[in-house]
């Protein structure tokens, strides 16, 4: 049990010098995912922010204004979830894998 103790307090000193630059390095990163076979590319934060949409031109005039929204929502929603796995991943290595409660979703 006091293995576990020091560990974890090992893992908070840790944390306590390193969240920052793990936060502004993932808010620095870029994740990007793609819809509707590469036709509309999203691009996200670490912190979620829309940060950048491409639309393929031929798209534009090919489908309707529903199909766009819904390929641009799954575009978006693609590059989210690449930047919170890189987030659980991040947060992963700097625990040394220990699940640390209400630590998990400080990325985000």
């Amino acid at each position: 049990m006091l293995g576990n103790i020091g560990k974890m307090m090992k893992v908070f000193g840790e944390l306590k010098t390193r969240l920052p630059e793990m936060q502004k390095k993932l808010d620095d990163g870029r994740f990007t995912a793609s819809a509707g076979g590469g036709v509309v590319e999203a691009t996200v934060t670490g912190k979620m922010r829309i940060v950048g949409i491409k639309l393929d031109k031929d798209l534009l005039t090919d489908v309707g204004a529903e199909v766009l929204e819904d390929l641009i929502k799954a575009a978006v929603a693609g590059a989210q979830e690449e930047a919170a796995d890189a987030a659980k991943e991040a947060m992963k290595e700097l625990t040394g894998g220990v699940e640390i409660p209400g630590v998990s979703g400080m990325f985000g």
